[in-house]
Order: structure tokens, then C-alpha cells, then sequence
């Protein structure tokens, strides 16, 4: 008898409805995760990474007239804090000395004793080191190419600050200028030659591998050091598919609306190289449980730069691999210029090749495609968007010269190129949507900004407001006759429904309100 009443109540419980709201939300963090007991550590081969996703296109895709909508967000569509983001600039808009600052700037490394090098560093296109300073903290060590002094160094430091204050976790990175001295060779520290044999490095290969690297005015070396992160590193994550071994990872990458919103960022800022390896996810512990932590790393291929020196021509204007620009170019004899051989890039050694005039942001790609960013739908753009034309002229300004461009006229080219970049994006990703946001119940009315008109891309549209009755359980409204305008409805009814439009109904955003707070938002 016992076992037949679990048997009913299991079938009741499937087939009621799920109501459309609960009583905390909307949500601000995600749920407290859950430890993570058994997490194995993965490598992902770049070539390997690049091949299935050109030619396979793996994870879940939309399907004509039934697109997947972002997940992992609250009722107001926006992704909680947790493992994978964190609301910041946006949100509560940061100081000039926040934005700065960044994920920090107070463990720079220390120059009171020798930094003592650890590993060589064998990954990656531009040579370095790890090493631990006099108070025993550990850093990534890496360096421009002598040709193109701080090509790489100074986007990895500015662009980390610039994700940070995005929402991303990323890690400290700071510019250190050095001598020969300052680095000492720890016992056994293995190299890996250009044959791929490994062996016990030696003082000379110290010095052999500073020969490569530029020094400033000074006759110091500069470098880029890169505060390991906390916990145990578990290799990068995919942006595709979920990670097995970790219980709180419910959510298709591809789905993730910080993923599919990242596309716009990296549009931004260039960064091309977005792609798997540039990614790492760390084991922490916080009360007792152990959780991943998902972290965006390696910033020194963006603002036009390949780390080893200034990106290709074609970066950001196509995919390393695209068989319709390789057509039109087979059969115009390639008499049809490519948008991206219109660019014009200034001779600057520090900056690569970033620019705005020829600049898409609707069209940009990464080298090759990436699920995430292929899944991108208008209101995934509208999430990114916001945050990116939340920085201002000055805050832009102000986060660049952490950089330390030693040409000033190289650091303002830098600063405009972002501010064109951010005003196309507003222009292009708010024309998507009706672009309102920050809703709000002030003195009995339904209030709102219009970012389009706030950051006078646009002029202020009229707008039709129908407001609903709205049954949470069974999802289903009841328009109240005459009930048009912004005041809020009086009525015992826990929940409605404001309908927004300005003339183009294919463009509408539904707000929720219980008992007179906004709880929810559709695009």
C-alpha cells in the first residue's frame, strides 16, 4: 500500500504544472554547490579542438522555429553569481580605481628577494617562465617578441581588467620590469627542447631564452607575471557539453548566455584566440566543500595581437577556415577585395592589428567557430551589449594605460579603437531588440531605461503597454481592459504582466510583477 501512495504521488507531482515563478525569486547567486569529490584533470589538443569544431560543429543546435534560450539565468534573464560569473561594472558600477585595480593589484611580485624559476614554460608561442617569489607565491612568467615590444604584455593585462569588471573570473596579471639577476635557477627545473626532449635546464638556458626578449629604456627586462590561481587546476573547460566528473556543472555549455554573451565581448576586445585552451577551470574549497570554479586566461592574442606578433589580417573578419571566402575568391579571380584587405591598421610595434572603422560587430568570429558563440541569440547580444557600453570614455581611458604603452600616442590609439568598438556594438546588438532595461515600480508606475536613448544612439520611441492579470500556475493572462499605460493596475491579483512594444510588435519585452515588484522579464 505504502509503495503504490509513492507510486500516485510520483505521477501527480510529473504531470502538475510547474509554475512559472517561486517565492525567492528572482535569484541573485546560484544555488551552494555541491562537493565535487572526484574531479579528474583533462587536457583538450588545440588541433583536435579546431578540427571537430570546424568541420563537426559538435554540441546542441537550434532548430528552425525552435531556438534554444539561454539558460543558466534567473526570471530576469540574467546569469547568477557563482562558479562561472559574478554581476560587477554593470550591475553596481565600479569606481575608476575599482575598474583599475581589477581582480587585484596588490600581489604584484615581490623584488625584495630572487625570484626563483620552477618551470620552464613549453606551451604557448612566446617563451616563459613559472617562478616564486620571496613570499613564496607562484607566477607565470611571459614575454613580447623582440620585434614588437609590448604587443602581448600589455593587452594581458588591460583585457584580464577589462573581463573582470565583465563579471569573468580571471587572474591577476601585472607588467614587471626585472634584471638578469632578479631570476635564479631552483633545483631540477626541467626544459623541453625545440625537439621536444626534456632535460634539466641550466643557468644558460636562463639566459639563453632573455636574449629573446626586449628590454625598456632602463636595460630591464619587461614581462608579463600572472598570479597562479587558487586551487588545484583541472585543464580548461569546452564550450560545448557539460563536465562529467562535476555535479554542479547541470547547464550545456552552449547554452550558457555568459558564454553565448562572450561572443560580444571578445568581439570588443579582439580576442580571437577565445577558444578552449585560453580557459581553466581550478578546484576550490570554500566551507568545507570542494567546487569547480570556471576562469577565463591568457589574454595576450587580443587587441589585434598574436602574442608573437600582430594578428592576421583576416582575424575577426573570418574563420581560419571558410569555404564561401575561398569560393568568391576562386571565382572573382580574386579581383573582389575581402572586407578585411580594407582595413587600415596605423604602424604602431606595440598595438596590432586592431582598428574600428572596418570593425563588424555583428559579423565578427573567432579563428574558427565556437558552439557557444555560434548559439548566440539577439537577447544573449542585448545581455553583452549593455555591459560593454556601461564603460565610459574616461573608465575606457583609465583601464588602457594600465597597460603601460611607453608610446603615448600608442595607448590612445588603443583607448579610441575600444570606444568606436563599444559604440558599434550598442548600435548593432540594441537595434536587435527592444533594448529596455533596469524596470522598476516607482510611485505606483512602471518605470524603465531605454539604452538605446540613454546612450543616444537612438530617439525616444512611443511605446504600447498592455497590462494582464497573470495565473502563475497555469501560465496563462487575462488582459485588463484599458490598462495601457505605465501605471501599475490596482488589483488583488499577486501577479501581472506589462506587454512593452514601440510599433514593432516582433520586438516585445514582457515584465512580471509580484504584489507590485518586477520578478521577471521576457524577450
Amino acid at each position: 500500500m505504502a509503495m503504490r501512495n509513492v507510486l500516485l504521488f510520483l505521477l501527480v507531482a510529473t504531470a502538475a504544472p510547474a509554475a512559472k515563478f517561486y517565492s525567492d525569486d528572482p535569484l541573485e547567486r546560484e544555488p551552494a554547490p555541491r562537493n565535487v569529490a572526484n574531479a579528474l584533470r583533462r587536457k583538450v589538443s588545440d588541433y583536435y579542438d579546431f578540427v571537430l569544431n570546424t568541420f563537426a560543429a559538435p554540441g546542441e543546435k537550434h532548430t528552425p522555429g525552435k531556438p534554444v534560450h539561454a539558460q543558466a539565468v534567473n526570471t530576469l534573464g540574467e546569469p547568477m553569481d557563482g562558479a562561472w560569473y559574478t554581476r560587477r561594472h554593470y550591475y553596481t558600477p565600479m569606481s575608476t580605481a575599482d575598474l583599475v585595480r581589477g581582480p587585484g593589484n596588490e600581489n604584484a611580485p615581490s623584488i625584495a628577494g630572487k625570484w626563483v624559476v620552477v618551470k620552464a614554460k613549453s606551451e604557448g608561442v612566446t617563451p616563459g617562465f613559472e617562478f616564486v617569489d620571496s613570499k613564496k607565491r607562484r607566477y607565470v612568467l611571459k614575454f613580447d617578441p623582440l620585434e614588437y615590444p609590448e604587443i602581448a604584455t600589455a593587452p594581458d593585462v588591460l583585457v584580464s581588467k577589462f573581463f573582470f569588471a565583465l563579471g569573468y573570473h580571471v587572474p591577476e596579471n601585472y607588467i614587471v620590469h626585472f634584471t638578469r639577476d632578479q631570476l635564479e635557477l631552483g633545483p631540477d627545473v626541467e626544459l623541453v627542447d625545440a625537439k621536444g626532449k626534456s632535460r634539466k635546464m641550466t643557468s644558460r638556458d636562463v639566459t639563453e631564452l632573455l636574449i629573446r626578449v626586449p628590454k625598456d629604456k632602463q636595460g630591464r627586462y619587461r614581462g608579463g607575471a600572472s598570479l597562479f590561481l587558487q586551487g588545484k587546476p583541472l585543464g580548461p573547460y569546452k564550450y560545448y557539453g557539460v563536465r562529467r566528473d562535476d555535479p554542479n556543472d547541470t547547464v550545456r555549455h552552449e547554452h550558457r548566455r555568459n558564454l553565448r554573451g562572450l561572443s560580444v565581448f571578445c568581439a570588443w576586445l579582439g580576442h580571437d584566440d577565445s577558444r578552449a585552451i585560453n580557459s581553466l577551470d581550478m578546484l576550490v574549497q570554500d566551507g568545507g566543500v570542494s567546487y569547480i570554479r570556471h576562469h577565463l586566461i591568457d589574454f595576450g592574442s587580443t587587441l589585434g595581437s598574436a602574442s608573437y606578433g600582430p594578428n592576421t589580417p583576416r582575424s575577426g573578419f573570418e574563420y581560419l577556415f571558410e569555404w564561401k571566402p575561398a569560393i568568391r575568391q576562386f571565382l572573382t579571380l580574386g579581383l573582389a577585395p575581402p572586407k578585411w584587405a580594407l582595413a587600415k591598421y596605423p604602424h604602431y610595434p606595440a598595438v596590432g592589428r586592431f582598428e574600428g572603422d572596418r570593425f563588424d560587430a555583428a559579423g565578427w568570429v573567432a579563428e574558427y567557430p565556437n558552439p557557444a558563440f555560434t548559439n548566440r541569440l539577439p537577447a544573449d547580444a542585448f545581455w553583452a551589449a549593455k555591459q560593454v557600453m556601461a564603460f565610459t570614455d574616461e573608465q575606457i581611458r583609465a583601464i588602457v594605460k594600465t597597460g603601460e604603452f611607453s608610446d603615448a600616442a600608442a595607448e590612445k590609439y588603443v583607448a579610441d579603437t575600444l570606444i568606436k568598438r563599444r559604440d558599434k556594438i550598442g548600435k548593432a546588438f540594441f537595434a536587435q531588440v527592444l533594448p529596455l532595461d533596469r524596470f522598476a515600480v516607482r510611485d505606483g508606475r512602471l518605470v524603465f531605461d531605454n539604452l538605446a536613448v540613454v546612450h543616444k544612439l537612438s530617439a525616444a520611441p512611443g511605446y504600447t503597454m498592455q497590462w494582464s492579470v497573470f495565473d502563475n500556475d497555469k501560465e496563462t493572462r487575462s488582459p485588463l481592459s484599458g490598462q495601457t499605460g505605465p501605471q501599475v493596475p490596482s488589483t488583488s491579483a499577486p501577479y501581472l504582466v506589462c506587454d512593452i512594444h514601440a510599433g514593432d510588435s516582433s520586438k516585445t519585452v514582457s515584465v512580471y510583477l509580484r504584489d507590485g515588484r518586477v520578478v521577471g522579464i521576457d524577450r
